[in-house]
């Protein structure tokens, strides 16, 4: 990999960049909350070459919005099965949206 490959990640929301320890920081969270979310099967981190868990900055948006929640006083559990039905919802919406678009080109192609 050259350093161009490299820096061309950085914008690069999938990319696994941060470790386990990295991302608790940056939401000032524990590693174990971490855990949980993987055993909850919100988030699905990647694994280093030496079996560490790699957080992309999509799954920290998905793991900040999860400790919104828990903080709030939902429990762990709930948290994971409202984000995976927003995540759902916003996907419908968008399917949707789509389909109308769709639907409003035809009725003003005739």
């Amino acid at each position: 990999m050259t350093a161009d490959d490299s820096y061309s990640r950085l914008d690069d929301d999938d990319y696994p960049a941060y470790t386990m320890g990295r991302a608790a920081d940056m939401l000032g969270t524990t590693q174990g909350f971490l855990r949980a979310l993987g055993d909850h099967r919100l988030i699905t981190p990647l694994r280093s070459a030496g079996g560490h868990r790699r957080y992309s900055r999509y799954q920290l948006r998905i793991a900040a919005r999860a400790r919104e929640l828990v903080d709030q006083g939902t429990p762990i559990e709930a948290a994971c099965r409202i984000i995976v039905l927003e995540d759902q919802l916003e996907e419908a919406q968008r399917i949707n949206a789509e389909y109308r678009r769709k639907a409003a080109a035809l009725h003003t192609a005739t």
